[in-house]
């Protein structure tokens, strides 16, 4: 049978490998010459080996996907952020940083001493807790999200207070999580900014389990890919092609047509494909704009597009090549550099930056977590050099004063620059060079649309048997047989973690293998 996946992003790229691992024949189109959409990693430098968009990889390292593909066997090779975060002292002051590390009692006598006993002893009890609970959170993203297999995931969990008290604590916004357990302000803050890389903030109801995540990294930390983001792809796409796949970069797909039993995929290079099924890993609304090219029903393609909510955007990300490692006071760059720095020491300056967004305004204060992973992968830069990836949020795609982004972008660069000088004193002038990324810039380069780096919004409206839509959730397209959803925009949502493609890919190959319904021979 005959596979063709829109797109080369990870979770499509993961599906086709299932795919001709199991026997059928598979094309990966993809429009850019880049392969990996959001996972992938380009020279913006010389010398710079710089990821276009995630680069470290948390979920996927939970899942089981890589050892089932043995993609170690095809490059592919990890090295633990450990410590996995680390939260600086507030500026102006003499108190020591906070650091998370792989083992717990260490990350507990470092809360000790930077925020006191009891907020350590809190820690302790948080992991214990919330660390079988976010298990039970990877397990129901192993498969689609029917109401059975997400009952499956969670039976059996701990629920001492009964059912209802265990559902409302999932349920509660990270926020109150944080201040059920902990006094810090500095802890709470750095937990939070930790959880809102999901894309909400952790006011939200239901953000809590993005928070109770950290637990699960006392399990196995973020690891970063040899060589940067891209070599996930890069092991992916050499497995896919070893098996007999075909990759075709540069060819975006232009029509989706339903055809007999099958599908018509029209390319921009002019190519006509029949395909008995499509598997579409773009954006859920390019995919929908895909079938409204093809003739289907406009009607039901605009009810869908009307709502999905893509949100204002999250953020944007400066680039830096430097001559050293950001130095926080009280650290030591074995501490601080190999894992996430959360720059933020107040919630307040956490909901500011939200608030603006929603308003359409840039941040009163940028929010900032920095990457330096030349700390760990030193390969990635020339001798002497080091790389930082600076994400901030909350940057609004739309601007309410209907300026374009490009009247923004060095300013909104330098302000990003200055918030780490702020915990960093002399950083700033150990940068060498930049590429700012704003979020028209991840639209424009990746299709990620509104620049919102999960598809669309991670909100609880829009999780589990309610992404992108409940009629569209079980990655199949109502009206559209043989056409099959994954991808960010579907169930788990965004993030490296892989599960949507295998969840597809194995939703494919039963479809295709069940046998026909034979009528008895009178």
């Amino acid at each position: 049978m005959s596979v063709v996946i829109i797109g080369s992003g990870h979770n499509a790229l993961v599906a086709g490998c299932y795919l001709v691992r199991d026997g059928h024949a598979v094309e990966v189109l993809e429009r850019d010459t880049v392969l990996g959409g959001a996972v992938s990693t380009v020279e913006r430098f010389p010398g710079h080996q710089v990821d276009r968009g995630s680069s470290a990889h948390i979920m996927i390292r939970h899942t089981g996907i890589i050892e089932e593909l043995d993609l170690e066997r095809f490059g592919l090779r990890y090295i633990d952020c450990d410590p996995w975060a680390f939260a600086p002292a507030p500026p102006g002051t003499d108190v020591p940083p906070i650091v998370f590390h792989r083992d717990v009692e260490r990350t507990c006598a470092s809360i000790a001493a930077a925020c006191g006993a009891r907020d350590a002893a809190a820690y302790r009890t948080f992991v214990q807790v919330w660390g079988p609970r976010t298990a039970r959170v990877m397990r129901s993203f192993a498969g689609a999200p029917t109401p059975g297999r997400l009952l499956r995931s969670f039976w059996g969990l701990d629920a001492q207070g009964g059912g209802s008290a265990l559902s409302r604590e999932f349920l509660q916004s990270g926020d109150a999580l944080l201040d059920s357990y902990f006094d810090s302000e500095r802890l709470k803050a750095a937990l939070a900014w930790w959880g809102a890389q999901s894309g909400p903030p952790m006011s939200e109801p239901g953000s809590a389990p993005m928070v109770g995540f950290a637990a699960l990294m006392h399990t196995l930390p973020p690891g970063r890919a040899v060589g940067g983001s891209g070599a996930l792809v890069a092991a992916l796409v050499a497995r896919l092609r070893a098996d007999g796949g075909v990759v075709s970069p540069g060819d975006a797909v232009t029509s989706l047509t339903r055809s007999g039993k099958g599908w018509r995929v029209g390319t921009a290079s002019g190519r006509d494909l029949f395909a008995d099924t499509v598997i579409a890993g773009s954006h859920i609304l390019t995919t929908l704009d895909l079938l409204a090219e093809g003739g289907f029903d406009a009607d039901t393609v605009e009810d869908w597009r009307r709502r999905i909510r893509v949100g204002p955007g999250i953020g944007m990300v400066v680039r830096a090549a430097t001559t050293a490692l950001p130095e926080y006071p009280g650290a030591k760059a074995a501490e601080s550099a190999t894992g996430l720095q959360l720059l933020v020491t107040d919630r307040g300056q956490l909901r500011r930056a939200h608030g603006a967004a929603l308003a359409g305004d840039l941040p009163p204060r940028p929010v900032v977590l920095a990457m330096s992973f030349t700390a760990l992968d030193p390969s990635i830069a020339p001798p002497g050099e080091h790389q930082l990836s600076l994400w901030a949020q909350w940057h609004p795609y739309r601007l309410a004063d209907g300026s374009s982004w490009t009247e923004h972008a060095d300013r909104e660069g330098d302000r990003i620059i200055a918030e780490v000088e702020a915990h960093a004193p002399g950083f700033a002038g150990t940068v060498r060079d930049r590429f700012v990324q704003t979020p028209a810039d991840l639209e424009r380069e990746m299709g990620l649309l509104g620049g919102n780096v999960m598809h669309i919004e991670m909100s609880l409206d829009q999780m589990f048997l309610w992404r992108p839509l409940p009629e569209l959730s079980n990655h199949r397209v109502p009206g559209a047989p043989g056409l099959y959803l994954t991808g960010a925009s579907t169930h788990p949502g965004g993030g490296v973690s892989g599960a949507s493609g295998r969840s597809v890919a194995h939703l494919v190959h039963r479809d295709l293998r069940r046998p026909r319904l034979r009528l008895p021979r009178r």
